[in-house]
């Protein structure tokens, strides 16, 4: 019988001790390097996960929903300017604008994916990025100016039961939309997708603040500003992802410039 304690014959310079955690980490840089390679091709992660057929099934869900989501934003952004200046409401008319601009937004990702050959394009992804980055800060703009001239003016805002039902209708539709276009552009690895989703969430937020603010006045008078200051904030977060969508976006636009041969 062989002696289990002799000594090992293989010198202990060869022998390799296995560390899982070294061979997460070399997963982890291939799956980087891979993504560096396929985005210096000029094309998105995206192409590497899914097979053609997928892709182009997950392209046309996200013009789906982009259709879906117009026409639903549209209505409610009608619903909240009318709430706006029929209640003077300054979060009413920072969600109606929202709407405006996710109108907007499902209109630039349905240019992004209204060519099949380009649904993995990063330069066409990009540059709907960057107008969606320049469409968030402009409208910003309008929303800031808007609450703070009603929170310089101390205009009180009225509160009845038509506020409470667009406020509750909005934010359920938005969250919704929100929660499918996230879903949609982390399959597509879609960064104007996910913007998409995030002005839709924040619309969501809004609709519900709506709802809070009107509440809080009508139980206490002296807390009049909370609508406005909603409003500000509100602006405040869409112009800080508008400048950041641009910080990312314009030298990734400049690098795959030369890879326009999905357009």
């Amino acid at each position: 019988m062989a002696d289990i304690s002799a000594p090992c014959p293989v010198p202990e310079s060869l022998v390799v001790v296995l560390d899982p955690a070294a061979g997460i980490g070399t997963e982890r840089d291939r799956e980087m390097n891979i993504t560096d390679s396929v985005e210096g091709e000029g094309l998105l992660e995206s192409s590497m996960r899914l097979k053609p057929h997928e892709a182009q099934n997950y392209r046309k869900k996200a013009l789906w929903v982009s259709w879906i989501s117009i026409v639903v934003t549209l209505i409610l952004a009608v619903a909240a300017f009318t709430v706006s200046f029929m209640r003077h409401s300054a979060s009413a008319f920072g969600f109606a604008f929202d709407a405006t601009l996710d109108v907007l937004t499902s209109v630039i990702v349905l240019w992004r994916y209204s060519n099949a050959a380009a649904v993995h394009s990063a330069h066409r992804e990009y540059i709907a990025c960057v107008i969606l980055g320049v469409i968030f800060i402009l409208s910003s703009m309008c929303i800031l100016g808007k609450a703070i001239h009603d929170l310089s003016t101390k205009l009180l805002p009225e509160v009845d039961d038509f506020l409470f039902s667009v406020s509750i209708v909005s934010g359920i539709l938005c969250i919704i939309l929100a929660i499918v276009k996230f879903m949609l552009g982390r399959v597509l690895t879609s960064r104007a997708l996910i913007t998409d989703g995030f002005n839709s969430l924040v619309g969501g937020i809004m609709g519900f603040s709506i709802l809070i603010s009107a509440e809080v006045f009508r139980n206490e008078p002296t807390v009049w500003f909370l609508d406005g200051t909603i409003g500000v904030l509100i602006g405040l977060i869409i112009l800080a992802y508008g400048i950041k969508l641009l910080i990312d976006m314009v030298p990734r636009v400049r690098q795959t410039r030369n890879y326009e041969r999905f357009e």
